[in-house]
């Protein structure tokens, strides 16, 4: 299971938030780390590397391995989902990547 990789544990979080019109149903409710969860609160977008507004991941439409990659611990966006959505739940964190070096060291 993919909560034993992280030391923090995993929140129930809606894609599309309830302020924004999101029904509390399994097709929008989604495991996120606690940072993660942290750092969307209720966003649905942010700023890309360009500055253009720019739809979050949808872990529900969208494939992972579309939009991100790994580079070591980290993970980059190679769209601009991807980079948008690293930005703003902010992946690289030097704690995160720290984290994610740590398992996968194990």
């Amino acid at each position: 299971m993919f909560e034993d990789d992280t030391y923090v544990g995993f929140q129930i979080d809606h894609v599309i938030s309830e302020k924004h019109g999101g029904p509390t149903a399994a097709d929008n409710l989604a495991l996120a780390c606690l940072f993660c969860n942290l750092n969307k609160g209720s966003d649905i977008g942010s700023l890309d590397e360009a500055g253009s507004f720019t739809r979050l991941f949808h872990p529900r439409q969208d494939r992972w391995d579309e939009h991100f990659r790994f580079e070591g611990p980290r993970i980059e966006g190679v769209t601009r989902i991807g980079v948008a959505t690293a930005r703003l739940l902010r992946f690289n964190d030097e704690s995160r990547v720290q984290e994610r070096r740590a398992t996968m060291s194990l």
